[in-house]
């Protein structure tokens, strides 16, 4: 196994993440106020130009901190060589594929991976929360839906909307998190693309993991069956969903996360639910090495 290829990369911007074995630590701290939560393109095209200057040929797992961060998924994917066509497989309890107009945010990154030449398919998986259901569902790009690069995986989330809207192919929907693991390793076996890997662990249950966003149901080991089914190995990999907490300069920062309605973070658990984090990072980073290299 190739020990540069596996070595794990912390975007360290907000000091969220624990200690990682050979990690490679990039302080990135000065780029929390302007890329936290969202940031406008020409920002995250200066940020994707720095990532290029900083990064080495080879490097494993990137850890980015809190799940405000999960949009840094897309210079990281479009980075990658684009002459072998991969799949992206997403754990998120959001779709992060709703309509933002004041650039790219944690929510809204999903469309722009899916636009990528070299992405054949985005799947998102572990869905509980309600911006795919129907009062949310003008919120949601269509586009990557409709043409067939992007579905969505989602447990207990009434989604009927899709149906008539002609999307039916796009939403899988499921009453359990096991009937969905089940449903996507089945799915996988006679899928021939690698895959890249993006874990929000706001996909797990709080039991497995706290975060400062709604939680979904995943537990430890429907995660580890899902890495386990990327067969054809993983071109990359990231995982967010630490938690932080930042107070923002800007007020329209301040504004629009205050809309997103983040839960509060309690003091007094915080340095528990970061060894809670921690552990699960350990785990998730063994799993994935398997599939790397």
């Amino acid at each position: 196994m190739n020990n540069l290829a596996n070595r794990p990369v912390v975007l360290d911007i907000d000091r969220s993440v624990g200690p990682l074995p050979d990690r490679l630590v990039l302080p990135l701290e000065h780029w929390q106020e302007s890329i936290r939560f969202g940031c406008s393109l020409s920002t995250m095209q200066r940020f994707g130009t720095m990532l290029d200057e900083l990064l080495p040929a080879e490097y494993g797992t990137v850890f980015m901190g809190s799940g405000d961060f999960h949009h840094l998924s897309w210079p990281l994917i479009a980075r990658l060589p684009s002459q072998t066509p991969f799949q992206v497989v997403v754990l998120d309890n959001h779709p992060d594929n709703m309509r933002f107009p004041f650039g790219v945010h944690c929510g809204s990154w999903v469309r722009k991976v899916a636009m990528l030449p070299q992405v054949s398919h985005v799947h998102v998986l572990g869905i509980t929360s309600a911006d795919i259901g129907g009062g949310h569902a003008w919120e949601n790009y269509l586009t990557p839906l409709r043409r067939g690069k992007l579905s969505y995986w989602s447990i207990g989330v009434d989604t009927g909307w899709s149906r008539r809207l002609g999307l039916a192919h796009a939403f899988r929907s499921f009453d359990t998190p096991a009937a969905m693991v089940d449903a996507f390793v089945e799915a996988q076996r006679t899928q021939t693309p690698p895959s890249y890997l993006s874990i929000d662990k706001d996909a797990f249950s709080p039991e497995v993991a706290h975060t400062n966003w709604d939680q979904g149901q995943l537990l430890t080991e429907h995660a580890l069956a899902l890495i386990e089914s990327l067969r054809h190995g993983l071109v990359g990999s990231d995982i967010n969903g630490e938690v932080s907490h930042y107070r923002y300069r800007s007020w329209w920062k301040r504004r629009l996360s205050a809309m997103d309605e983040q839960p509060d973070i309690d003091p007094a658990q915080l340095a528990g639910w970061q060894a809670q984090q921690h552990a699960l990072n350990l785990q998730l980073l063994a799993a994935i090495a398997t599939r790397s290299g």
